[in-house]
């Protein structure tokens, strides 16, 4: 398994989206991500976007003011991992149009769906925007 969790901060370090793959108690999620949020959010723009913390590898990247952090097994690739972020915002940037902390937090369940279609069991398994945005849209033509 290569991905164990996906989250979404904004810059004050409130979590807006958070997706495991592995199970941990809801008190090991908190403190995880805690933990995690402040080791990022204190680093500055001239520093690599990868933190390792525990027994992760964490790959992080700001866009606009939220934090993508993605957390995976220490023999994965990050620079795949960046790109994997980069793809999950602009497949979000397709279907909200400049996607933001608001679209998250309005939208959870479309946000939600976006990365069920992309990942299965800590596994990239579709990278195709249009692939992964045609049952959300087929979802908003019935609704």
């Amino acid at each position: 398994m290569g991905i164990r969790f996906i989250l979404m901060v904004n810059k004050q370090g409130q979590t807006r989206l958070a997706q495991y793959y592995e199970w941990l108690t809801l008190e090991e999620r908190r403190a995880l991500e805690g933990e995690i949020v402040r080791k990022c959010l204190a680093r500055n723009d001239q520093q690599c976007s990868f933190v390792e913390h525990r027994n992760y590898k964490i790959v992080y990247r700001r866009y606009a003011s939220l934090f993508f952090l993605v957390g995976v097994d220490n023999d994965e690739n990050e620079l795949a991992i960046l790109e994997f972020i980069h793809l999950l915002v602009e497949t979000m940037d397709r279907h909200f149009g400049n996607v933001c902390e608001l679209d998250i937090m309005f939208h959870l369940e479309k946000a939600h769906f976006m990365l069920e279609e992309m990942v299965m069991n800590g596994c990239i398994v579709e990278t195709s925007k249009a692939n992964i945005l045609s049952p959300i849209q087929l979802m908003d033509k019935t609704s």
